[in-house]
Formats: C-alpha cells, structure tokens, sequence
C-alpha cells in the first residue's frame, strides 16, 4: 500500500460549492486536491439551473409569441424542440463534458483526481488506493441524487429523472410526472408548451405544498391553463412498464403515458462517504453541521449535501463561510493572527433577535465572536421558475403561526396593480407579506409573477436586514413597476 500523501485542504465533491471552496482554497495558495467521481461543477450546470432554465426560456418565448394575438395582432407560432435540445448540448453542457471546469480548477492552482473520495480515519480521504492525509481538513461536497419512492414496480422500468428529461432530444407524445414540487411543475410545463400531453401527480393536497397555499393555486390554474393536467392526494402504489408505455396504478385507478418523470425529492448518500471512520453518523437523510459548516472535527461540509436547500446559491453562500473558516484555522495553526474584522454582514438590524434564533450585533451583523461569517438562514430566498414565478424569501404564514409569532398578513393581487393591468398578467400573481408583530419586521414574503423572482430581491433585503415595516412604509416605489404591488401589500397588513 502506498504511503499517505500530505496536502493542505482535500475537498471531495466538486459541485458548485466544493468547486468554489477548492478553487478558491487553491488561489490562496494553500496545497488543494479536488476530487470528483462525476462532472466538476455538479448538477446546476449540467442537469440542473443552467439547461433548465434554457428550456424554460425556450417555452415561455412560445407562450408569449401566443399572446401577440391578444395584445398586439396575429402570430402563428411551431414548436420545435430541436434549437432547445442543441443549445443545452453545445452552449451548456459541452455534451456533458467537464473538460473547461476542470482546467477552471486546475488553473486556479488546484490539484483534480478523478474518482470517489472515501474518508479513511482523520484527516485522512482516500480514493482508489491512493490516501491523501489533510494537513487543515477536509470539505465534503458530494451533493445529493435523485430520491426514487419505494413504488412496487418502479426500479424495474425505464423512467426518468430529471437527467433524462433534460438530455431528452427527441419528445414523447405524453408524459407522467411524479411528483408536484418546483422541478416537476417547471419541466411539466416546459415540455406541455411544447405539445407534450402533460399529467402531474402528486401525493400533498396541493402541489408546490411548501409555499404558500396561494401559489400553489396560482401555479396550479397557470400550468392547467397550458394543458397539465393536476392530480393531488394521489399517492401512486405500484408502477408497470410494457414496453411501450408506463401505468402508475394508485388507489382504484390508474395513469399511462409514454414516459414517467420521477421527482420526488433528493437524498445525500452518506453511506458511501466514510464517515463511520470518523466516528460520525452516516444513517442520516443529510449530513448536519453547525452554523460555520462544522461537520466534525476537521471537517467542513457545504451545499445540497447539508439539507438546508438544494439551492446553488446556497452551496455558494455556504462556500463563502467554508473558504473564510478554513483560512482562519489556517491562520491559527500557524500563529498568526486571528480574523477578526473579517465577518461580513449576514443578517438583522441592530437589537433584533431574529424570529428563528441567532443574535445580532450592535452593528446588524450575525458571527462568532472575534472570527468567521457564520449561517444566517432568516432569508433564504427560494423561485419556482414556472410562468409565472413564484419567489419567497423566510417563513411561510403557516410556518411563523406553528412558531407562535404574532403574525399579520398583507396581501395584494398583481393584476389590481397599474403594471399588472397594462401587462394583462397571466396566472392572478401577487405579493403577500408576512410580518412579527410585536417586532414591526417581515419575516417572510412572497412574490408571484410575470417577474416574481426578481421583485423578490427587495423583499429578500427587507427580511435580511430586518427593515422595520414603518420603514418600508416610508418608501418611494418606482412607478408603474411590478414591485409597486409591495407597497399595497405594506398598506395591507393587519
């Protein structure tokens, strides 16, 4: 057996995070091997946001071409999925080749093995038969996969997850989607804009079921609108497979189309990782670490793989908090001095304590003392690109009202608005704040829309940064603008 190799810093997982923690860690100067059993750059640019979004762009042009009929003459609009499916081969994905981001990495000083990384004991990660022995740590990046239900029948069919629909270059005439959260509703109205007959089916009473209830009718009426057709409290019990076509039986009846889409959620399989050699649980759904991505001693963790979203803005943010712990313990280790006054701003106003914990220093920032950037969750922002979007940002009604906040609801429709009426916007959009109280700050917010996901930037600052609601009250709102809607949201909140 070959003798351990020393390194500074292993980071096994390259996604969006782990690139960025290597890459990063590596400009630093600091000796880096990056290992990758899959693509550098993880699910969001191959399968993930990037062509997902390209397919979406793709349909909503049609959808739009579709509505020069009402708006502004006569058009006559063919689908053709061909342009779609070549632009994601050749402008995202390079057929699915990590070759740039590799050189991305290696040019930035990092160290790339391909393989599966394993850890070995502490501060130690092997791959293959070779053991790289960290002298700082180890991050963990690896991700998460599809989580398939266990439906009698399924394993043994042909379907889909999301990398089959999004390589897929030629379209079935009907398709079965399993599953009713933001991936399923944005690729089942993808693909009914381009002529595919759609049925989504859902266990939840309500697709979208993690927002709020009227977005989940808003997203319901707009892809219905395009031709889905919506099935909730379904709860499939078996799936078969003929050759030809899929049938998902549930309850007395029974689904068929051509193809099934299965998105029923995501899972970190920590049991490949090692992590009983270092004395950490790995029978867990998600890896847990605290607020300065501490997985155990020596080892940090960040992105899907931490359960606090599989967002790619989150792998990043939690990226940023890694690279700044993992120079500080550097620092440290080698007696120099601490970081002090290198925290950045992550939450709250002064005095504040924040609805979900976490106390705020005179200055509005959240961190550990004298030291790193530390987690703030307050203000996750989360958009379902369906059309029209649905973005939130922090707590849910239903979710402040099960923590015992004092809550007040402010709500406006879209379409009530100057800009929406002139817009002649699709799907009944609209604002709905929600606020503590007893705080007079919001705490949760959500934004629908032909725009939802950009107007929900200002609200993504207001919960942030705590913004006193008489504040927001207080502001100029650009007129007539989408997010004028949020001040007669404000007006509304009672």
């Amino acid at each position: 057996m070959t003798e351990p190799e020393i390194v500074d810093v292993v980071v096994v997982g390259l996604g969006v995070g782990g690139e960025e923690v290597a890459g990063r860690l590596a400009e630093a100067g600091l000796s880096v091997v990056g290992v990758e059993r899959d693509l550098v750059g993880g699910e969001c640019p191959y399968w993930g946001c990037i062509p997902s979004k390209m397919m979406i762009r793709a349909a909503n042009a049609l959808a739009e071409a579709h509505r020069v009929n009402e708006l502004a003459g006569s058009a006559q609009v063919r689908a053709d999925w061909a342009p779609v499916a070549k632009r994601i081969r050749e402008e995202a994905t390079d057929t699915w080749d990590d070759r740039a981001a590799v050189d991305r990495f290696t040019g930035r000083g990092g160290r790339f093995v391909r393989g599966a990384g394993r850890l070995d004991g502490p501060g130690r990660v092997r791959v293959g038969d070779q053991v790289y022995q960290a002298r700082h740590g180890i991050v963990l990046g690896t991700g998460t996969r599809p989580s398939v239900p266990p439906i009698e029948g399924l394993a043994d069919t042909p379907y889909w997850t999301n990398h089959q629909a999004i390589e897929v270059e030629e379209l079935p005439d009907t398709l079965l989607v399993l599953g009713g959260g933001a991936i399923g509703l944005e690729l089942a109205q993808v693909f009914a804009r381009f002529g595919v007959r759609v049925m989504v089916i859902e266990a939840a009473d309500r697709v979208l079921a993690v927002e709020e209830p009227e977005s989940s009718e808003v997203a319901a009426k707009a892809l219905r609108a395009d031709g889905v057709t919506i099935e909730t409290g379904v709860k499939a019990e078996r799936v078969s497979h003929d050759g030809s076509a899929f049938t998902v039986h549930a309850g007395g009846g029974s689904y068929t189309g051509e193809r099934l889409l299965v998105v029923t959620g995501r899972r970190a399989h920590l049991e490949e990782l090692g992590l009983d050699s270092v004395g950490v649980d790995a029978k867990q759904r998600y890896l847990p670490v605290d607020n300065r991505m501490h997985a155990a001693d020596g080892i940090w963790a960040v992105g899907d793989l931490t359960g606090e979203g599989a967002f790619t803005h989150i792998a990043m943010y939690q990226a940023g908090i890694v690279v700044a712990d993992v120079l500080d313990h550097v620092r440290r280790a080698k007696g120099g001095p601490d970081a002090s006054g290198t925290a950045s701003v992550v939450g709250g106003a002064a005095g504040v304590v924040s609805a979900v914990g976490g106390a705020m220093s005179a200055g509005g920032s959240t961190v550990a003392p004298g030291s790193v950037p530390v987690a703030d969750y307050r203000a996750l922002p989360r958009v379902t690109f369906t059309d029209p979007e649905v973005g939130a940002v922090g707590l849910t009604e239903q979710q402040a009202r099960d923590r015992g906040i004092n809550v007040q609801i402010g709500f406006a429709e879209l379409s009530s608005s100057t800009r929406g009426w002139i817009h002649k916007t699709p799907g009944d959009g609209f604002i709905k704040l929600v606020a503590d109280a007893d705080q007079g700050v919001l705490i949760g917010a959500t934004s629908v829309g032909p725009a939802g996901g950009e107007v929900l930037s200002g609200l993504v600052v207001a919960v942030h940064a705590a913004v006193p609601v008489s504040q927001l009250r207080h502001m100029i709102y650009a007129y007539p603008t989408f997010h004028r809607a949020i001040e007669t949201a404000l007006k509304d909140l009672r």
